[in-house]
């Protein structure tokens, strides 16, 4: 095979980019690669191309919906067959693509992660021969990594279970111990990891230290200053919306993106930015993944971004048609506490980790624990980022292992009369579907079928009643409708005893933690470096190559930043302390007594700051003037205050 012939005709480009050929190579030798390319290098390229030399279907697991959308637009202008499964489409679409997929019409399926904890998909995609496993934004995978997404730590076992025999990491920010971490987790060699330089020449990047006061003339000046189009990162919602008002006052052509903004009032924005209907963006993270417009001429960051990576994922969508770029910061510490806030705010402390394997060992039954995610979290008062994270460190640590989930609510209709059903079938298998209908329980027009009383009385298991229940959905003989995930685990007794385990969890979050708070105060070190800032970028994600001086950073011109607070922060007085401390603990003491023991102090400086957790959730914690009284306050400096009043 002509790799570059193929390549011009399927994708009508005349050459790879750099690290592209070698890893389809790699690739189309049988062996899994991870790919680190920067942001708009053509990561995607690399599975698509090889997805079209494979005799089976590509499966590619992908963060966003978006960046799911934008690369089937483009496959779909190359007249390539793939298609998605997500929660976008409507349940007959969601049927006609599993008949494509099952008839081999299409050859790359994109999927969120989540998409394996639905049972109807699982018993679905075990019929199906896959070729490779694509995980798109690997960096999800590792722990050490920014965006780690627990549910990706469980697709090395997915790929096992599906018999996948080639998989494909893709990422754009790597840090020498994140890709060490991902390749482990898919025995990936060193020798198959194909990483290209991160430097780019074509990116200027200047940091500005504004007191916040100034920082919105600071960027009408800095926007006149600009040449095309530009996106302006904020952190905030309704930040995007008061910017973007006052830069349309001045004359800009601006429009504000957030996630709280209509799909398609989003999309409609989108793609005027693409075909240059509308100049400048006032955005929160959620505009940029997957925006494939190369003459992106400037990102102005208005707030701090969460973190190095964050940083360089952000910069790296300007100029990607290799022109130069500007990516300028206007920077403070006003919103440091924000950032690190909501990092102390998802640990989980050392009762609520004792809560949950209490709960393991009281409602498992024959080493066996059926759970429902967010009823156990609020119980044991964990959010759902760090229970979920929780359950997969007691995997890893062969405390409970999965075993299956299903949906604890399964409803049908017949659409078609019952004894016309059951004419399609004979022998064997029309005794099975009377079975499955005589022991089913209607209620006027819908069933609940009786899983148990199926079971004792024909032998029939569960999973072969959800595929006969999917048959005939799919012929549409009837309409099916499913419901609250329940997973089940299967528990090793002798390892839930363990005397150390709560210890154990307790101190890997808190590892985690520190880590995070690390990679905050690493990102301040950055933006205040008197060295070259492009050059000590590239080495943060393992580049060792880059040119010690690049000559377009605002170190190396001479203009190194100190960054500062605008205003002194506002401290409450010891009295409202002490009245909202007590407010909270009276509201606890009506609306939830048995969590009384659990008023700690992390907890009353998780009030204090307004920050969420399911129990404050359960007794209004909200409703209370004093919530959130030091929210613009560090955590550390709140947690001073209370242990003062104690």
């Amino acid at each position: 095979m002509d790799a570059t012939e193929s390549l011009k005709r399927l994708f009508g480009f005349d050459h790879f980019r750099e690290g592209q050929f070698e890893t389809v190579n790699k690739l189309l030798d049988g062996k899994s690669s991870l790919a680190i390319f920067p942001t708009g290098s053509g990561k995607s390229l690399c599975y698509q191309f090889t997805a079209l030399h494979l005799p089976h279907i590509t499966l590619v697991v992908s963060p966003l919906l978006a960046l799911m959308k934008d690369q089937l637009a483009f496959l779909e202008s190359r007249h390539i067959s793939a298609t998605s499964l997500d929660s976008s489409i409507s349940p007959e679409e969601y049927q006609s693509r599993l008949f494509r997929i099952k008839q081999g019409d299409v050859k790359i399926v994109m999927v969120s992660v989540e998409r394996f904890k639905n049972e109807r998909f699982r018993n679905f995609i075990k019929q199906v021969p896959i070729s490779m496993l694509v995980v798109d934004e690997a960096h999800c995978l590792s722990e050490w990594g920014h965006n780690f997404r627990p549910d990706y730590l469980k697709l090395p076992h997915y790929r096992s279970e599906l018999n996948i025999p080639l998989v494909l990491l893709l990422t754009a920010t790597s840090t020498a111990k994140v890709k060490s971490d991902m390749s482990e987790k898919f025995n990936i060699h060193n020798e198959d990891i194909v990483q290209t330089g991160f430097y780019r020449p074509n990116l200027n990047i200047e940091i500005k230290s504004v007191a916040e006061e100034e920082k919105e003339q600071r960027l009408i000046d800095t926007l006149k200053a600009q040449q095309g189009s530009g996106i302006v990162y904020v952190t905030q919602q309704h930040t995007t919306e008061l910017l973007t008002k006052k830069l349309q006052e001045m004359g800009f052509n601006a429009q504000a993106y957030h996630a709280g903004i209509e799909n398609e009032i989003r999309q409609q924005i989108q793609t005027d930015f693409m075909n240059d209907s509308v100049d400048i963006i006032v955005a929160t993270i959620a505009f940029g993944m997957g925006i494939d417009k190369p003459d992106i001429r400037f990102v102005i960051h208005y707030d701090l971004p969460k973190s190095i990576e964050s940083y360089s994922q952000e910069i790296g969508r300007a100029g990607r048609d290799r022109k130069p770029s500007n990516c300028i910061l206007l920077a403070n510490l006003d919103g440091l506490h924000t950032i690190e806030n909501f990092i102390y705010s998802d640990t989980p402390e050392r009762h609520n980790i004792d809560s949950l394997i209490q709960t393991i060992k009281q409602d498992q039954q024959q080493n066996e624990w059926s759970m429902q995610l967010l009823k156990v979290g609020n119980h044991c008062n964990i959010r759902q980022l760090p229970f979920k994270t929780l359950l997969v460190q007691l995997e890893l640590l062969g405390v409970i292992q999965p075993k299956y989930s299903y949906y604890s609510d399964i409803k049908y209709h017949f659409i078609h009369d019952i004894n016309a059903i059951l004419e399609q079938f004979s022998g064997e298998r029309r005794f099975f579907l009377s079975a499955v209908f005589q022991n089913t329980h209607f209620k006027k027009v819908w069933g609940e079928v009786d899983f148990d009383a199926l079971y004792h009385s024909y032998g029939a298991d569960r999973s072969r009643v959800m595929t006969a229940l999917e048959y005939l959905f799919e012929k549409g003989m009837i309409e099916l409708t499913t419901k609250g995930i329940t997973d089940v685990y299967e528990v090793n007794l002798e390892k839930l005893q363990n005397e150390e385990l709560v210890i154990h969890l307790e101190r890997y979050f808190y590892e985690k933690e520190q880590s995070e708070i690390k990679r905050i105060a690493s990102l301040i070190q950055f933006f205040e470096l008197e060295t070259c800032l492009n050059s000590h970028l590239a080495r943060y994600f393992d580049d060792q190559n880059a040119p010690k001086n690049c000559n377009h950073c605002s170190a190396c011109l001479g203009n190194p930043v100190k960054l500062s607070y605008s205003t002194t922060p506002h401290f409450p007085s010891e009295d409202m302390i002490i009245n909202g401390l007590t407010s909270l603990s009276k509201q606890i003491e009506i609306k939830a007594p048995d969590a009384v023991p659990w008023i700690t102090p992390k907890m009353q400086c998780r009030f204090l700051l307004g920050l969420t957790q399911p129990l404050f959730t359960k007794v209004k914690a909200r409703n209370l003037e004093e919530f959130g009284m030091c929210h613009t306050l560090r955590y550390d400096e709140v947690m001073k205050l209370i242990k003062n009043k104690h």
